[in-house]
């Protein structure tokens, strides 16, 4: 189906402000265009609290910031969402996403931390990675310090951020680290080597163009052969038996969209129970769009409605 009415608008306010295209430009300037970005997700959701924190584990300091919903007196230790932002593992920060992290927050009952994982070039694959388990065996081991409960533990992820969710559920089954109890992946990187029919469709775009998700591989990577690598592209695991339930939103017009259908037959396929949510109308990085777009809206509640309902 066409674009969301919503979003056309969006993308034309965003094209009559556009400079060189994105792939031509500096890693500071995508940086700061990523920043600019986080301005179209509208008001926050209040919170009981929030608070900017340190995870310390496997000798590693990774920020994290930690969001508390607002619950019942003597509610109990919460389920946590361990979160990961987007921005092609080159931008993107505790800022970029907040609006995520507050409404998952908020309406799915859980303590969100979100992690500041490093960002590359300057800590290229597989740094990300590593914060990010870093960040899951913390939470495991002090949730009780902040009212949650480390043994009930999703991650969520959007786009690259989606890309180390996936790769987190892959890395906890395969290290026997942490149970995870859900995983959620919003129009996730899974596959470094896609060549299927959405990366030709879109290879122009709105928003990821095939030019653009290579200068972001680019960035990431240290060598092309690390591509092969599972904790870079997750789709290419064979190990999915015994993966956690997995909620994965795709956005019809993004090159990315085909890659992570087909992971979603994968864990399928491999007796994972999966929720597909394939959004009609919809671009990639649409959940930054809150401010102005429904749809946006919609399906923001609805996986951070998931989150809930593994927990209840």
């Amino acid at each position: 189906m066409p674009i969301d009415p919503q979003i056309e608008i969006l993308l034309r306010q965003l094209a009559a402000e556009a400079g060189p295209a994105p792939e031509s430009r500096t890693v500071a300037e995508n940086r700061a265009a990523g920043r600019a970005f986080a301005t179209l997700a509208g008001a926050s959701e209040p919170l009981a609290d929030v608070l900017d924190s340190t995870a310390t584990a496997n000798d590693r300091e990774v920020p994290i910031r930690i969001y508390r919903p607002v619950t019942e007196p003597n509610a109990g230790p919460l389920p946590v969402t361990l979160y990961f932002h987007g921005g092609g593992w080159v931008f993107g920060d505790l800022d970029t996403q907040d609006h995520i992290a507050r409404t998952v927050a908020d309406r799915s009952g859980t303590i969100v931390v979100s992690v500041d994982y490093r960002l590359a070039p300057e800590h290229r694959f597989p740094a990300a990675v590593d914060d990010a388990y870093a960040a899951l065996t913390w939470v495991a081991d002090n949730a009780a310090g902040f009212g949650g409960d480390g043994e009930r533990i999703a991650v969520f992820g959007e786009s690259a951020g989606g890309n180390l969710a996936a790769t987190l559920a892959q890395e906890a089954l395969r290290r026997g680290g942490p149970r995870i109890t859900l995983q959620v992946l919003a129009y996730p990187a899974l596959d470094r080597f896609d060549d299927s029919p959405s990366m030709y469709e879109y290879t122009t775009g709105p928003i990821l163009s095939r030019s653009y998700l290579e200068w972001f591989w680019g960035a990431y990577l240290g060598s092309p052969d690390q591509g092969a690598d599972p904790r870079v592209s997750p789709a290419r695991s064979d190990e999915l038996v015994g993966l956690p339930p997995a909620v994965i939103a795709t956005a019809e017009h993004d090159p990315l969209r085909d890659q992570a259908d087909l992971y979603a037959r994968k864990l399928a396929d491999s007796g994972v129970p999966v929720q597909h949510f394939p959004v009609k109308g919809a671009v990639h990085g649409f959940l930054s769009f809150t401010g102005s777009v429904q749809l946006s809206r919609t399906v923001l509640n609805q996986l951070s409605g998931t989150v809930a309902e593994a927990f209840n």
